[in-house]
């Protein structure tokens, strides 16, 4: 037997629906076709061109009519009203889009007439010079008692000020994230409301006026009283899922461990059967163990990593194996741990709370898996802070951690990442009490149920939806930021890639090997997840990681162990490098959420396009050839529109607030309509740094394989065009905007 087993029994029907066939709530319209036809890109147009114009009718651009326009009703908006007074344009006879400077053709309509004749009495000019001298000295008596009682209005503030962000970040300090990251340990082990309370409590006192505790009742699957055990049939031998015997001694002395070795959410009960090593699951290995041997209703014994854990299930179920005993194989952990014959548990669980969806043979061994488990209704929580931005207070950029979940999973990395986004609000209201705020709003995130499935997040994000949609603009995550100390592994969603590489340039300290770290997008564990696949949202993550032994040591984060025989603290002694991770995050943030434009880069979307259909494999003309109109027309929209943006003298409000909406919603157009399990509905993420392809064409042509029909590849094809047409009509759509609208049509 291998070291590090847990059991898996395949699911009821009932269990898997809840488990790992868990419906999307959030797929496209019903009805809508897998092909993208003509009509398809003029709605996609039209759509655009509708929300542009609703955008002019928001309140708070009602004030760039031309003089004398009479005031409409406005009616109700879903946005507040938006401060852009400081950046108020000039009107003119040239149009109420003019530049942010005073028109030098501007003619004042209060001109006085030239007199008929010079010649006045020297009693006339007397008189209206003291009239002049009173009506000047009671006007500014009346200014100076004004301006006591009246507040000036918001400055402008400098945009993209470097400056301003080093004032914030030199705040950060590792030895306060250090005294916060022991702050939060110092009390006994807490269920998930006490410790959320108590992150509440952290951020108040920093000076965060609006901090929210959100619960949900949510179904958790937790250890039952007595652990999972293997049997061999042959000799009666009985082992535990860490790989020891079962007696007495074991049991009193790992009796907590033990009962952390599980599958959340599998099914319960016995399953006996002949046992069959399967690997890593990859579809070859079943090709091979299916020419041999018949595998129904059989157990796998399968190697965690390689690929999402989902995933190999769901193909182990489709060939007929009745259960799984899972494994990790010490030669895939890196070097600088030891978690041989430690207890992990892993979830089943594709995200949120299940019970409100959407909203190779070793011979003859016969053995009897026995898994125990109960599920149970508790209470977690959410921690929701929020910093309203005074520009743009309707978009938000979200940054979140998570905290500790019930039975603590993860050891004592949930304080480490709570620690680090503590340490970055602290520094930021230093800041804000001196007078400064961000123009967008900033929301603060602790999220609970991580463990189980990303429970708190989903069923935050759910549950706000509609809004989420429309006003999230970027997510930052902060998921497990110090997992190893050797090097940083930047992850960006590819219109933020360009941003996260330059904040590594000037955000590194000294001595945490940095510079020249690689940014990519590949599929990451955390709650970036909902805001990733079901919003569309730019997401963007820092961490620190350990040198990976193989190929093999991809998603072996997925096992959760309760105590890492490794701490924070003992891989970072210093905290330098979490507070390296506090920087560069923090940067981020600030230039996110307070650049007049946002900091996206439309064209690394479509050279992401063009890199992910390179190979052999992938030549299908029309792919290649819309895959290159995007490219085309990316870099006109990042030259027409994103160049006059960026420039203070062009940069009318309208203007920029029509453009950041649009690359707002960039990546939503590579959301596909269904992935299989455990893989990304964003195309734009690839599986992991040794694939380039888009990670649904090669699941489709694996499938193929296994199945010996192309009827997967065809599908997955037609999700990937429709995706890139999409996007090619969202990019062309927003052009078309632009033009019409600043050349006078609207």
């Amino acid at each position: 037997m291998g070291e590090n087993e847990s059991g898996v029994p395949s699911p009821s029907q009932q269990d898997k629906k809840m488990a790992y066939h868990k419906v999307n709530a959030d797929q496209r319209a019903q009805g809508h076709s897998p092909y993208l036809d003509s009509d398809d890109l003029q709605a996609t147009a039209l759509d655009l061109e509708w929300d542009m114009e609703k955008e002019l009718e928001e309140p708070g651009f009602d004030h760039f009519r031309l003089d004398g326009a009479i005031q409409r009703h406005l009616g109700h908006s879903q946005s507040p009203d938006l401060d852009l007074e400081p950046i108020q344009p000039s009107s003119s006879p040239k149009g109420r889009f003019q530049r942010l400077q005073e028109d030098p053709d501007y003619v004042s309509h209060y001109m006085r007439q030239t007199p008929k004749s010079n010649r006045c009495s020297f009693f006339q000019i007397l008189k209206v010079f003291c009239t002049a001298l009173i009506v000047f000295i009671f006007g500014i008596v009346i200014g100076y008692y004004t301006r006591k009682k009246c507040p000036s209005p918001p400055t402008s503030q400098e945009p993209n000020n470097p400056h301003l962000y080093h004032e914030i970040l030199k705040e950060i300090k590792a030895e306060n994230i250090q005294q916060i990251y022991r702050d939060l340990l110092r009390s006994p082990r807490e269920d998930d409301v006490d410790i959320a309370m108590k992150i509440l409590v952290q951020w108040t006192s920093q000076g965060l006026e609006d901090v929210r505790l959100v619960n949900y009742s949510v179904l958790l699957d937790l250890p039952g009283s007595s652990s999972n055990t293997v049997t061999l049939k042959n000799s009666g031998e009985c082992f535990y899922p860490s790989g020891q015997r079962c007696n007495r001694e074991t049991k009193m002395l790992h009796s907590q461990d033990l009962l952390y070795s599980y599958a959340a959410y599998s099914a319960k009960g016995a399953l006996e059967a002949e046992l069959v090593d399967v690997q890593y699951g990859t579809v070859e290995d079943l090709i091979r163990i299916q020419a041999t041997t018949n595998v129904t209703k059989k157990i796998a014994l399968l190697k965690l990593g390689q690929s999402p854990l989902l995933y190999k299930l769901s193909l182990l179920e489709d060939a007929g194996f009745g259960g799984v005993l899972l494994y990790i194989d010490p030669c895939d952990l890196p070097k600088t741990t030891d978690l041989a014959d430690k207890a992990f548990m892993v979830s089943l669980n594709s995200g949120g709370d299940p019970s409100t969806p959407g909203y190779a043979s070793i011979g003859k061994k016969i053995i009897s898996l026995n898994i125990q488990s109960v599920t149970t209704y508790k209470t977690i929580s959410n921690v929701i802070g929020y910093l309203k931005g005074t520009v743009f207070p309707d978009r938000y950029v979200v940054i979140g951690s998570h905290h500790s979940s019930l039975n603590t999973y993860g050891g004592q990395e949930w304080a480490s990442s709570t620690a680090v986004i503590t340490a970055f609000l602290q520094a930021l209201m230093l800041k804000v009490k001196k007078g400064w705020t961000p123009d967008r709003t900033i929301v603060f995130c602790s999220w609970g149920g991580t463990s189980f499935g990303n429970i708190g997040s989903y069923e935050w994000a759910e549950d706000l939806k509609r809004v989420l949609q429309r006003n999230v603009v970027a997510y930052v995550s902060l998921h497990n930021p110090v997992r190893g100390n050797t090097t940083l592994h930047p992850v960006a969603s590819p219109s933020l890639q360009q941003l996260a590489a330059e904040s590594q340039s000037s955000n590194c300290v000294e001595k945490t090997r940095c510079p020249g770290s690689n940014v990519s997008s590949v599929q990451i564990q955390g709650d970036s997840d909902y805001f990733i696949n079901h919003l569309g949202v730019p997401a963007m993550q820092f961490s620190y990681e350990d040198i990976k032994t193989s190929e093999n040591s991809s998603f072996l984060s997925e096992a959760l162990f309760p105590v890492h025989t490794t701490k924070p603290e003992e891989l970072d002694p210093s905290f330098s490098l979490h507070e390296t991770i506090a920087k560069l995050t923090g940067q981020v943030t600030l230039q996110i959420a307070s650049e007049p434009v946002l900091p996206f880069n439309a064209l690394d979307i479509a050279l992401e396009v063009q890199n992910s259909l390179k190979g052999d494999d992938i030549d299908i003309p029309q792919l290649l050839a819309l895959a290159s109109q995007l490219r085309d027309t990316a870099e006109l929209f990042q030259s027409d529109e994103m160049r006059p943006a960026n420039d203070p003298k062009e940069r009318a409000p309208i203007r920029v607030r029509m453009l950041n909406d649009v690359l707002q919603s960039l990546e939503k157009s590579f959301l596909v309509h269904r992935a299989p399990p455990g893989l990304y509905r964003n195309i734009l993420y690839r599986l992991d740094e040794r694939t380039s392809q888009f990670s649904v064409l090669l699941e489709a042509r694996e499938h193929c394989k296994l199945h010996l029909s192309n009827e997967t590849m065809q599908a997955a094809l037609s999700e990937v065009l429709n995706s890139i047409s999409l996007a090619q009509a969202y990019f062309k759509a927003g052009l078309d905007v632009f033009e019409s609208t600043f050349a006078g049509k609207k």
